[in-house]
């Protein structure tokens, strides 16, 4: 039998090699390329029924329609939202898996707790800022304080007299509290509840002076006559309550919001997040999506994968030193 030259043989064995190397991590190029070819579980870190899994599902939904991929809703709740989005850090960074994360658990529970399961900003990756709600300071409907003006008049008459009902400690409305009190220059006694249920159930009781409820938990009851609302914590006034003036009419630049983001773990191939990207803005954009989100108080956001990252980044460090400065501890 002729035997190949050594140099031949080489060049053979060489070309062989590359071959089965190319062979090998073809399946891997086809499934990037191919993604999503099986359905995407959507964490949502809060239990069902409650506004994250409601504008999770919204769009999801929309999502699906433009894309026909399949998105499997999983709620994962405990932790102040910490379990849902630990789950989806420590997930397999190929695209199946993503969350619905918050300024909860992004943003203020990396410094209210000791102990954090994930790193917030590097084990996981911002896709979209979906939608961002603000939170309303509302009063019993027979309540001395018809404005911002006179409740902050009564809290500076009698400091740390009067008592701010917290749907929770550590969530928005605490924390917008107390970026009210050290903006106006007042003392404030916080109480806080499991809830925002109770929380209101005090107020309207006359336990409690004011709380910073969501516009979900209070637009009923200030269309009903029992709450008075006072003031919202966005930048600009909600079109389902027009007529309530908003804190930054009175100090300046003062926003509070609950944002909302899609994420995905840490190391999710950029192609990947490019797509999930689009396809929330696709959404975000439809006037049925917009429609809704503000019927029910909140505002579309989008934008790029490097604006949603520069957003968390900044909303990371101004609650981290809002909960420092504050000294707030978890209950």
């Amino acid at each position: 039998m002729r035997m190949l030259p050594i140099a031949a043989s080489r060049t053979l064995l060489t070309c062989c090699a590359l071959a089965l190397t190319a062979f090998a991590t073809a399946p891997a190029f086809a499934a990037d390329a191919a993604w999503p070819d099986k359905p995407v579980r959507f964490v949502v870190p809060y239990t069902p029924g409650g506004a994250t899994d409601a504008v999770t599902r919204l769009i999801a939904q929309k999502m699906t329609d433009d894309t026909h991929w399949l998105f499997v809703v999983d709620n994962r709740a405990g932790g102040n939202g910490n379990i849902g989005i630990d789950v989806v850090a420590k997930s397999k960074p190929d695209g199946y898996t993503i969350g619905m994360g918050q300024t909860a658990n992004l943003a203020i529970n990396p410094t209210l707790f000791p102990k954090m399961p994930y790193d917030a900003l590097k084990d996981v990756v911002t896709v979209s800022i979906v939608a961002s709600q603000p939170v309303v300071l509302v009063v019993r409907q027979d309540a001395p304080f018809h404005t911002l003006a006179e409740l902050i008049a009564a809290a500076k008459a009698k400091p740390g007299d009067i008592r701010q009902a917290l749907a929770g400690t550590g969530t928005l409305g605490h924390m917008a509290g107390e970026v009210l009190a050290k903006r106006a220059g007042f003392k404030v006694l916080n109480v806080p509840y499991k809830g925002a249920a109770p929380a209101i159930t005090d107020l309207l009781g006359g336990q409690t002076d004011y709380m910073f409820a969501t516009p979900q938990g209070a637009l009923q009851m200030v269309k009903a006559g029992k709450l008075r609302a006072l003031a919202v914590t966005s930048a600009k006034r909600l079109p389902v309550m027009p007529d309530v003036p908003t804190v930054a009419e009175t100090y300046k630049d003062f926003q509070a919001v609950d944002w909302k983001a899609i994420v995905a773990p840490a190391g999710t191939p950029p192609d990947i997040l490019k797509k999930l990207n689009a396809a929330a803005d696709k959404a975000l954009a439809k006037p049925a999506t917009i429609a809704q989100l503000l019927a029910e108080g909140s505002a579309p956001v989008g934008g790029s994968l490097e604006t949603a990252k520069a957003y968390v980044a900044a909303e990371h460090a101004k609650w981290g030193g809002v909960v420092r400065e504050a000294g707030v501890t978890p209950e």
